[in-house]
């Protein structure tokens, strides 16, 4: 089947698999270079040279194949024209289009390009890119229809196997993932938790006592928080209090869900990721594992944290 006979989402997948990588690369430079042109947008919120680069490249990408997208970044509006030709990708992978579109997606046309919204984060984690824990940044591009997340990329520029560094993942609801190998944990007795590691505040911090964790694992970006239960390494991943945003969470929600897992506001609602959706999750976020009970999870969160967020 030719590329532009493709359902829509296969399309605009296999696309942001392609620009992803080249995101990727793109932050690995400036790294390299050492010259990280960090700004301060507020407090505990950095840009840098490659969270621009980044977004520029994902964004003038993803419009040149698809002009009537409607794409939210991060870093709000791109430059699209003053753009490095390198930085332009116009690939689609071929390895992700051989699979099957789920039925649901086979009739969603260009011309109903208004119940589809990308959300791109060009650089999640960007406190730790500065700070030296590459492991955590990752590259996020999000697809929802019809305001749900349905589609997802985890791009991982820093993933080392043997020589080859970068990692690609991908998931679609209805299909499943790709481009690593999910493990499952086991409910043995150990309840582990992962959550945020710069953002840690009382309301985060009553949230996971309450689940009474037998081990925490502090990490970055919301991306590889949701790694973390995508790969067997935590149960929960806990964030009781706004900060993350649509940008955060699209692509994770999307991935995780396509496995099994789930990813809700503290309340146990999903976020609404239309074009009109207000940018902050308000209500924080609430993951846990395929082999999670999610709703068990939402009922430990305690009731007067849930009402101080809600202002109920």
């Amino acid at each position: 089947m030719a590329h532009t006979q493709c359902p829509i989402v296969m399309r605009i997948l296999a696309a942001g698999i392609q620009v992803a990588n080249r995101a990727g690369s793109i932050i690995r430079d400036v790294m390299s270079k050492g010259e990280l042109g960090i700004v301060e947008k507020s407090k505990n919120d950095l840009q840098t040279e490659a969270d621009r680069s980044s977004q520029q490249c994902i964004i003038a990408s993803l419009t040149k194949q698809f002009p009537n997208i409607k794409i939210i970044g991060e870093e709000g509006q791109s430059d699209l024209c003053n753009i490095p030709s390198e930085w332009l990708v116009m690939e689609q992978d071929a390895e992700f289009l051989k699979n099957s579109c789920p039925n649901k997606y086979l009739t969603l046309t260009e011309e109903q390009f208004d119940s589809v919204v990308v959300w791109v984060d060009p650089l999640d984690g960007t406190t730790e890119y500065t700070q030296g824990f590459l492991e955590h940044v990752t590259v996020l591009i999000g697809i929802s229809v019809n305001e749900e997340a349905v589609g997802g990329i985890i791009h991982q520029p820093y993933y080392k196997n043997g020589e080859d560094i970068g990692r690609t993942i991908w998931g679609l609801k209805g299909l499943g993932v790709g481009g690593f190998q999910p493990i499952d944990i086991r409910n043995d007795g150990q309840f582990v938790v992962t959550t945020t590691r710069s953002h840690f505040n009382e309301s985060v911090k009553n949230a996971v006592d309450a689940l009474k964790p037998t081990e925490i694992l502090r990490v970055g970006g919301a991306g590889y928080k949701v790694l973390q239960l995508l790969e067997g390494k935590a149960h929960a991943y806990i964030f009781a209090s706004p900060g993350c945003k649509k940008w955060d969470t699209c692509a994770p929600e999307a991935i995780l869900e396509a496995h099994g897992g789930v990813l809700t506001d503290v309340m146990g609602n999903h976020y609404s990721y239309g074009e009109k959706a207000i940018h902050l999750n308000k209500l924080g976020v609430i993951a846990t594992a395929k082999t999670v009970d999610h709703q068990n999870v939402i009922n430990l969160i305690p009731a007067n944290l849930k009402e101080a967020m809600t202002g109920k």
